[in-house]
């Protein structure tokens, strides 16, 4: 079976967020970027199935800046087998995005696409979807455990009601989510090795799709600061301030 993983290069999670003065963006010079983590949970699942020999192959792709192959190198550390790099420097919307790997799908016919949920910058959760429906193939979203049994691929998701399992044939689509697994860390002998393993860049034009803007960012604001808290002297004071001051009561 072979893997195919898309992962994004984001801010790290670990980092402030800040706005820029004008307001038309986050802050993106001079900070700290990495695998999106629920791509990156994709990534160790893709390397688990192949270290059980479920899989032959893991290939990761991604589509964005020059800087984002030290995002590709780190997944090769994790275990990737090789990676494609499409180099563009525009923000790309979700169903570019699902355009591009559908693309990718056709050139490299893998068996299984497996994504994050989402993404932590803008949060769409559209992209798994969306090639799903681009390639026809089944989609299981939110899984928290994944296995093959005969030749069918069984996804067992999270629910409001608690657990749901699917089972589908392959190809197939399927979205991670945070409780799948805990990604590894990538260890110094394997980081330099993955200098060695193969990465493909091409510009991403070559496969063919327009970036086109479906949306459009109207600016960005950091949301307003919470009061600092007060102590009160009695139950009577507390009613008080919150029917005359919050006024959450009537």
């Amino acid at each position: 079976m072979k893997l195919l993983v898309a992962i994004k290069r984001v801010l790290d999670y670990n980092v402030k967020i800040r706005v820029k003065s004008d307001g038309s963006d986050v802050e993106l010079a001079n900070v700290k970027m990495g695998i999106n983590p629920f791509c990156e949970i994709a990534v160790e699942e893709g390397v688990r199935l192949r270290e059980a020999g479920i899989a032959t192959e893991l290939v990761v792709v991604t589509f964005g800046p020059e800087a984002a192959v030290e995002q590709l190198r780190h997944a090769l550390a994790l275990g990737a087998d090789r990676a494609r790099h499409y180099v563009i420097d525009e923000t790309l919307t979700p169903l570019t995005v699902a355009r591009a790997l559908q693309q990718v799908c056709e050139q490299e016919r893998p068996d299984l696409v497996l994504l994050g949920k989402q993404s932590i910058d803008s949060d769409n959760n559209q992209v798994g979807q969306m090639l799903s429906a681009l390639t026809d193939w089944p989609l299981a979203t939110f899984a928290s455990a994944i296995k093959l049994v005969e030749g069918e691929l069984q996804v067992t998701r999270e629910i409001d009601g608690g657990l749901e399992t699917l089972g589908m044939p392959l190809p197939a689509v399927v979205t991670v989510d945070l409780r799948l697994n805990e990604p590894r860390f990538a260890s110094l002998p394997n980081i330099m090795k993955a200098k060695r393993k193969p990465l493909e860049s091409a510009p991403f034009t070559t496969l063919g799709v327009e970036p086109a803007g479906h949306t459009r960012l109207l600016g960005v604001m950091a949301p307003p600061g919470r009061r600092a808290g007060i102590r009160v002297g009695s139950v009577d004071e507390l009613l008080d301030k919150l029917k005359h001051e919050a006024k959450v009561l009537p």
